[in-house]
């Protein structure tokens, strides 16, 4: 007996007839036909009644057909168990990072996979978040740490890392310093200093100044938070940063941009569908390492 024989016996059962279930495993009917005829012949009892046009099961074929469609289940539980492993031995994740991201917990995950997984190779690619975002959306990347000013576009599966707002970072007796937490249009009055286009902070900014009918004055842009903070601390303009990023630095003072209430996000995004076994370990030990 042999599963080929059983797929073809579930095919003319659950198709009432050998011709639909020939175009259903695709091959010959007149192959299909004497494949049931072995089984049959295997099983000492007729598995169809053959007296009209219609494939009707008898009684050892009703009988049968319960046990042969277990064990079809059966081996495709053995292969999808064997697959999985596989999956976890052998093959490659490129994963994506923004660029000049500086948050280590994903290099922690990166790090414990490659641990417990060994066989599988890790390609890591910095571009801007659209840019990520698209090879992933194309199947190019298996998973990005991408910044949005949002949720993630349709067609991803995300997790969030972090949610924070803007902040305008000064050095010491910086007129935005007087008062109450400035408004957008004062911070614009000053040159800004920021992360370049395809960040998270980035758009959050671009958006709010596009609401407001401002045009921000970029002065400077450096694709690190520390650039941007060090060239901030000189003088050369106002630093747009999230409130992590500035943190306790030296020389400089942060301040919420009162009317800028939207969130810079930074979050790991992978397409929406069901993951290959590699991807999906990938993921759980990046919720580990970011604490999700």
């Amino acid at each position: 007996m042999e599963l080929r024989q059983l797929e073809y016996f579930v095919a003319v059962a659950e198709e009432a007839g050998f011709t639909r279930a020939a175009d259903r495993v695709r091959i010959s009917q007149p192959g299909v036909s004497a494949q049931i005829r072995r089984l049959e012949r295997e099983l000492g009892a007729p598995l169809f009644d053959r007296s009209t046009r219609t494939a009707t099961l008898t009684r050892a074929g009703e009988a049968a057909l319960v046990h042969a469609r277990a064990a079809l289940a059966g081996a495709a539980a053995v292969r999808a168990a064997v697959d999985e492993v596989n999956g976890l031995v052998r093959g490659r994740l490129v994963v994506g990072m923004v660029t000049a991201c500086e948050v280590t917990p994903l290099f922690e995950a990166l790090a414990a996979f490659h641990r417990a997984h060994p066989g599988i190779g890790i390609t890591l690619r910095e571009d801007g978040s659209d840019r990520l975002i698209e090879l992933v959306l194309s199947g190019e990347a298996d998973v990005a740490l991408v910044g949005t000013d949002g949720d993630p576009p349709p067609g991803l599966s995300a997790f969030t890392v972090v949610r924070e707002r803007l902040v305008a970072a000064v050095p010491d007796g910086h007129p935005l310093l007087d008062g109450h937490p400035p408004a957008l249009a004062a911070v614009n009055r000053h040159p800004i200093v920021c992360l370049p286009e395809g960040t998270g902070i980035r758009t959050v900014l671009d958006r709010a100044c596009a609401e407001r009918g401002l045009r921000p004055g970029i002065a400077l842009q450096a694709a690190a938070p520390g650039a941007v903070i060090d060239l901030a601390r000189r003088g050369l303009g106002v630093a747009i940063l999230s409130e992590s990023m500035v943190g306790g630095a030296d020389g400089l003072r942060a301040r919420l941009i009162d009317d800028v209430p939207d969130l810079a996000v930074l979050a790991l995004v992978w397409a929406d569908r069901p993951p290959a076994p590699a991807l999906r370990e990938l993921v759980r030990h990046a919720r580990r390492a970011f604490g999700g």
